[in-house]
């Protein structure tokens, strides 16, 4: 059994791996025996990053950036070999009210939560289509299918991440592709520190949701090692929702 969610051998590019959900699932994949490649726009933070996960290396690109991102992957896959998983974990996140929302904001939303699972995504599939073999998992987010106030351009790019990732397993899968996502809850990361740090928020959060508290980044590496590895090999277009049940109520 424990050789289906076996991942030594393989190469896994996570990507926004310098800090919380990134770094952490980098770190779980690492410990299921996978070669990892950690990515972000700042080098300092990746060397750091770096330290933290067994035999990590580093590729620094801009993911928002669609050139930069096909010919890092393309010279990665040339020089250093098959990048066999790809978690497409970076994103950002922006709060206003919708009738004040910056576009400018709204820009940055759309390059980097979707941009970037389209840019990385269809660079690293064209060469998994050619081994006929890979794993995508895009990190989409709860706001997949629920709303909030102040995030509703967020909440449109997560949506849009689920069904992204539902036409790559369409398009992909006939080529021996996974493509899934893990729909994260509540996690308690510097990226919502706006929200637990807030103690109004925090009350309701932890009496909204079943399970009565925050997620911790490292509940989410099980779902990442169960989509990278053997034991999901005929889960295709899925959409993981790890959150404490709070999907699953009203």
């Amino acid at each position: 059994m424990n050789m289906m969610f076996d991942l030594t051998g393989r190469r896994a590019l996570v990507t926004g791996s310098s800090q919380g959900i990134g770094l952490a699932l980098a770190r779980g994949l690492a410990e299921a025996g996978a070669q990892v490649i950690l990515n972000g726009r700042d080098r300092a933070k990746l060397v750091d990053a770096q330290t933290q996960v067994q035999g990590a290396e580093i590729l620094p690109f801009d993911v928002s950036d669609h050139a930069a991102s096909r010919a890092a992957i393309d010279d990665h896959e040339a020089k250093q070999g098959p990048i066999e998983i790809l978690v497409n974990n970076a994103g950002i996140q922006h709060r206003a009210p919708l009738e004040e929302f910056p576009a400018e904001a709204f820009d940055r939303l759309l390059r980097t939560n979707i941009g970037s699972i389209f840019n990385v995504g269809q660079a690293c599939a064209r060469h998994m289509i050619a081994r006929g073999r890979g794993r995508i998992i895009n990190i989409a987010s709860v706001n997949a299918l629920l709303a909030r106030t102040s995030i509703a351009p967020y909440t449109a790019t997560k949506g849009a991440v689920a069904n992204l990732t539902k036409g790559m397993a369409t398009d992909w899968a006939r080529h021996g592709l996974n493509c899934n996502a893990i729909a994260p809850g509540y996690i308690r990361t510097a990226l919502n520190e706006a929200l637990w740090s807030d103690p109004a928020f925090n009350d309701w959060l932890q009496k909204r949701t079943p399970a009565g508290r925050w997620g911790k980044a490292e509940e989410l590496v099980g779902a990442c090692v169960f989509l990278a590895s053997d034991a999901s090999s005929f889960v295709n277009g899925h959409v993981l929702y790890v959150d404490g049940g709070v999907t699953a109520c009203l």
